[in-house]
């Protein structure tokens, strides 16, 4: 039977981003993603008349559900330490959902054969670097990190942590428990974070202690 446009259209995406995950990105053809669906190439490139077109929607696709992850810490849910570990564990609870992600991201081949993917994708990556900036920014503001604290810095030190895990975890077959390690891991970089408390005689103390 016939599936309604649309449904097909995400039947094709989901598809992809599936078949990301088994024989990574850059080997994806039209043809397994027909093969897998049930349906002929033609059915495909009704849909989808390039296969550049495709990855546009996966990168749209994939856009959405990392923004959905980072609503989760909006601006009345807490402090800002708080809605930052949210947002972070967020993207873990993603990649786990979603294991082909890391590999869409850094897929150098997919990125530069198509422009308007790496344009999505890297815009959506600026804009969860903002979040995260922001939100340590607000915690800057308000005494909780150390106020010599470049806040984009931080947000480029935390990214770069979840990055290298994700693609840990993924080359290492999965066997941790991703959103464990991530919680571990970034609970050493906000410790780092930490503004000095200071002692009754106003000395600096570890923030730690």
């Amino acid at each position: 039977m016939r599936k309604p446009s649309p449904e097909r259209k995400a039947e094709i995406v989901e598809t992809a981003i599936g078949l990301a995950d088994q024989v990574g990105p850059d080997r994806i053809t039209t043809e397994m993603i027909a093969k897998a669906i049930g349906v002929t190439q033609a059915t495909v490139f009704r849909h989808f008349p390039k296969k550049g077109d495709i990855w546009n929607s996966v990168a749209i696709h994939l856009t959405e559900k990392m923004r959905e992850s980072w609503e989760k810490s909006g601006p009345t849910e807490g402090d800002a330490v708080a809605r930052l570990e949210t947002a972070v564990l967020g993207h873990f609870q993603l990649i786990t959902r979603m294991p082909a992600l890391p590999a869409i991201l850094v897929s150098r081949e997919l990125h530069g054969d198509n422009a308007p993917l790496r344009k999505t994708l890297l815009m959506t990556m600026g804009s969860f670097h903002q979040r995260i900036t922001d939100l340590i920014a607000e915690a800057v503001a308000t005494g909780t990190f150390r106020e010599d604290l470049v806040a984009s810095d931080g947000a480029l030190l935390i990214i770069g942590m979840v990055q290298s895990l994700a693609m840990r975890w993924s080359i290492g077959g999965r066997s941790e428990d991703l959103v464990a390690s991530g919680e571990r891991l970034l609970a050493v970089q906000i410790a780092g974070f930490l503004a000095p408390r200071r002692s009754a005689g106003g000395v600096e103390v570890g923030a730690g202690t």
